[in-house]
């Protein structure tokens, strides 16, 4: 446990995945930090860099208040990070059941 808690205190790149097409508006105060992505499957990825606890609850807080559906919060490793972009060749972490087809 301890490992876990001590990866949140240094900086480490997260993808935050929100439920349907969030305008850039709402996420004014992320924008600089995070790479923003709209799927085709109707969610809203966010890639950055966290820089500590703090700064992740910060950002909860304020999706919060703006009533944003969060479906997941995912520290990406591997990932290479250079200022608050991120390297596309990196592949996400696993899926989400948001971002599958619905079934009928």
């Amino acid at each position: 446990m301890q490992r876990d808690r001590d990866r949140v205190l240094e900086p480490t790149t997260y993808e935050i995945v929100i439920r349907g097409r969030v305008s850039a508006r709402v996420l004014l105060p992320m924008i600089d930090d995070f790479v923003l992505d709209r799927t085709d499957s109707g969610v809203t990825r966010l890639r950055g860099v966290v820089r500590d606890a703090a700064h992740l609850h910060g950002l909860v807080a304020h999706l919060g208040s703006v009533n944003a559906e969060l479906v997941s919060i995912t520290p990406l490793t591997g990932t290479t990070v250079t200022g608050t972009s991120f390297d596309p060749s990196t592949p996400s972490t696993p899926s989400t059941p948001s971002d599958r087809s619905p079934t009928s």
